[in-house]
């Protein structure tokens, strides 16, 4: 597979300094951490503000969906991996509007450790944090165990849902339950047509002929078979 950029090490954060200089009226950093991208305009004083958060090389998730009616923030970790729990709390911190936080995110488990160490700790410093995980993809678990899903498709849904019912002034548990309660209702599944390669891999993640699908695969590439 070709590909376009200069360095695997700095391939996340350049691509994030040219979306922060091509949208600079829409987007900045949180407090000087690329990695924590929020609105222009954050933090909006008397909405619930929404964050959510993941491994880069899934554009537009998770930062294309920062901007009014949806996102408030991101934090951005290497590609297919976690952001840190400090920049989860920079943005935490960035976007708080006095209304609380609202963590929307999938159902990861990097992102989940991560994500509830900024929670404990945003707590501490006075500021009220609820948590609620996508998990649709239909694949990744049999019904019956819905809540050990992968999210995925599934996210664009909460994020649009939450950023409405915050733009109409509900509170952080209105905001939460809205949320929760559409949920329950999405359910999704993946198809490949073609693999894909992560920048730094000498191969793509796995292989299919001409003339073949994957059904089911997950966000990161990963395959069930």
């Amino acid at each position: 597979m070709k590909t376009f950029y200069n360095n695997d090490e700095n391939y996340v954060n350049e691509m994030l300094e040219g979306i922060l200089n091509a949208y600079p009226n829409m987007l900045k950093k949180a407090n000087g951490e690329i990695r924590a991208i929020v609105r222009a305009d954050t933090p909006v004083n008397g909405k619930v503000s929404i964050v959510t958060g993941g491994g880069s090389g899934h554009l537009p998730v998770f930062m294309g969906y920062v901007g009014k009616g949806l996102l408030d923030g991101a934090a951005i970790g290497n590609v297919f991996a976690s952001p840190s729990m400090n920049q989860m709390l920079t943005l935490t911190k960035a976007v708080n509007g006095e209304k609380g936080v609202l963590y929307l995110y999938g159902n990861y488990g990097g992102d989940i450790m991560n994500f509830d160490m900024a929670a404990e700790m945003a707590e501490e410093e006075g500021i009220k944090v609820k948590s609620l995980l996508v998990a649709d993809d239909i694949a990744s678990e049999k019904k019956g165990n819905e809540s050990a899903r992968r999210g995925v498709a599934g996210l664009f849904y909460a994020y649009k849902i939450a950023g409405a019912c915050a733009d109409e002034g509900a509170s952080l548990d209105e905001v939460y339950n809205t949320t929760k309660s559409a949920l329950e209702g999405v359910r999704s599944l993946g198809v490949a047509i073609s693999p894909c390669t992560v920048p730094g891999a000498s191969k793509p993640s796995f292989s299919l002929d001409k003339e073949e699908m994957e059904i089911g695969m997950g966000i990161h590439g990963e395959v069930l078979s």
